[in-house]
């Protein structure tokens, strides 16, 4: 997923994402970006051509070089900062282990980062980060760290990225929107799931204790059935009308109908259509 990143308005560059930026100039050695906070960026000479222009937009990966320079490529990462990948060890010394992450340069696996000690030739399921200490991208075995203890804000039939992580005796162990540890039981999987393997999944229910139960293959009616009937039983038990709209905060949809943002907008469109209420600027309102 590739995403802007703001600070109290002000557009911020995130190293080891995507970016889009702005050429301020050409020179010999390549083509330098508007880095913003960063300062000038460049995308080496490797990388550009004629059709690149004085104050185009590029679309570009921010990494480090191999001398800790702060630069642009147009190469595609396996995996961005915040997100999780399966990856190969390639090599190893004293610092730890280096994987191959699809950049020129590679990605450090710290020794005190693994889980048990790889060797050359493994894989291994990381987290990538950027370390505030070192202010380099980094790579991460220690999955659960990473992952959020809050509440899952998801709901019922809700399409999620999975990356699957380890098999179990129940099932698969999946990691949910970069975010939420989830579970694929048994009877809901019927094609092979190695580790590190992307793919869409659905919601099937988020439980008591926020455990999530995962399935790869959606009801849509069923889903959009329930959130339907969520949002009409709620209306009537506030005299029809609601200040809750499709701009809402997701935490104000969540406390109100149990429901996530996207799926509750998916549902008005839906319950709008059937002229079953009225969206209105500062709410939704029953027929």
């Amino acid at each position: 997923m590739r995403a802007a990143f703001f600070i109290e308005g002000k557009f911020m560059v995130a190293i080891g994402r995507y970016n889009r930026l702005q050429i301020l100039e050409k020179a010999p050695q390549g083509i330098y970006l508007d880095g913003q906070e960063l300062g000038k960026i460049l995308l080496p000479k490797r990388f550009t051509n004629d059709q690149m222009h004085i104050d185009d937009y590029l679309e570009v990966f921010i990494l480090f070089d191999s001398e800790d320079r702060l630069v642009a490529s147009l190469k595609t990462p396996r995996a961005q900062v915040g997100e999780f990948a399966l990856l190969n060890v390639i090599d190893t010394n004293n610092v730890g282990a280096f994987l191959d992450w699809g950049m020129d340069k590679d990605l450090l696996l710290p020794f005190g980062e693994q889980r048990k000690r790889v060797q050359s030739g493994d894989r291994v399921l990381v987290h990538i980060y950027l370390d505030n200490a070192s202010e380099r991208i980094t790579a991460s075995a220690k999955i659960d760290k990473f992952l959020d203890n809050t509440p899952p804000p998801y709901g019922k039939g809700e399409e999620v990225d999975l990356v699957i992580a380890t098999k179990t005796d129940l099932g698969f162990k999946a990691i949910v929107n970069n975010k939420h540890w989830g579970v694929l039981f048994h009877n809901e999987v019927n094609q092979a799931l190695p580790q590190g393997k992307k793919l869409k999944g659905y919601i099937k229910q988020v439980r008591r204790d926020d455990k999530i139960d995962l399935c790869l293959h959606k009801n849509h009616k069923a889903a959009k059935d329930d959130a339907s009937d969520k949002i009409i039983a709620t209306l009537k038990q506030n005299e029809g009308f609601l200040a809750v709209h499709d701009k809402s905060e997701p935490e104000l949809i969540k406390r109100t109908f149990g429901l996530s943002k996207a799926a509750f907008k998916r549902a008005i469109g839906n319950l709008y259509k059937q002229k079953l209420i009225i969206i209105e600027k500062d709410g939704i309102r029953l027929v």
